[in-house]
């Protein structure tokens, strides 16, 4: 029962990052940018670092990755027409590698620097005071609330262009917002990952936005238990875990529908 009482909020939170990631992840599927939550997020991390660096508390790491994200968030809703100079998932590659070799200089002046770049990289979502649950929960909710009252606006702008650079900006605002709780709960490697694989998995077996995400939504929940169980249990990173389970579900499902294409190929 202790356990339980302990488990109960990193729960919470991989349940919340689930549900608002994975939906996020269905844009950026249908969109082709993959990596945007990865560089987005890390440039959002180059923010928490500088902060650090500073020496400033709580107050002044948010505000900094608030700067950072409305900054990210209007470089990305140039995505469309950066596409028609290059390539979007290259120059999306590069604000990566940009953000973290900043960041990693940055934590190099810190004298606590390479356990403040694990804390921006993994998180410690086993250690979650009962606050940051409920204000990224009241977060997630008004954001998801604004997603689904303009949902068909939304999924229009993903799948045709249609709404211009201020809606382009709406949606990678609130995707930076997102990611700036996200970040402070899981870590970098965890948003992307709950990003992208309950997406892909939920993918593999059908295309319609709604049942990708009540798929990813429930491979997402039971890695989650199994995650968090198995981290506490063996004392191993709970990020990590969680990564790399949702990551062999996904290879074995791909196996298996690979496995049974060929097998109608040769029927």
């Amino acid at each position: 029962m202790e356990t339980l009482g302990f488990l109960i909020y990193p729960f919470l939170a991989c349940v919340m990052l689930i549900f608002i990631h994975t939906y996020f992840g269905v844009h950026m599927l249908e969109r082709g940018i993959i990596f945007v939550d990865l560089s987005l997020a890390q440039f959002i991390g180059l923010g928490i670092a500088l902060s650090f660096l500073m020496g400033l508390g709580d107050g002044g790491s948010y505000l900094f990755s608030i700067g950072f994200a409305v900054l990210g968030a209007a470089i990305l809703s140039l995505s469309r027409h950066i596409a028609r100079v290059t390539n979007i998932e290259a120059f999306i590659g590069v604000l990566y590698i940009f953000s973290l070799s900043a960041a990693i200089l940055v934590l190099s002046r810190s004298p606590r620097g390479l356990e403040e770049f694990k804390a921006i990289l993994s998180g410690n979502i086993l250690w979650l005071a009962p606050g940051n649950i409920i204000y990224s929960f009241v977060l997630y909710c008004i954001i998801g609330g604004v997603h689904f009252v303009f949902r068909r606006r939304f999924f229009e702008l993903t799948r045709e262009g249609k709404g211009g650079f201020i809606w382009e900006f709406i949606f990678f605002l609130s995707f930076a917002f997102v990611l700036v709780s996200s970040v402070k709960l899981g870590g970098i490697l965890l948003v992307f990952a709950m990003l992208v694989i309950p997406a892909l998995i939920g993918r593999l077996y059908t295309k319609t936005p709604g049942a990708v995400l009540l798929c990813g939504w429930l491979v997402g929940v039971v890695v989650s238990i199994f995650g968090l169980a198995f981290s506490y249990y063996c004392d191993l990173p709970s990020s990590p875990l969680i990564i790399l389970s949702l990551s062999a579900i996904f290879f074995v499902l791909l196996l298996l529908k690979g496995i049974k294409g060929v097998s109608h190929i040769a029927l």
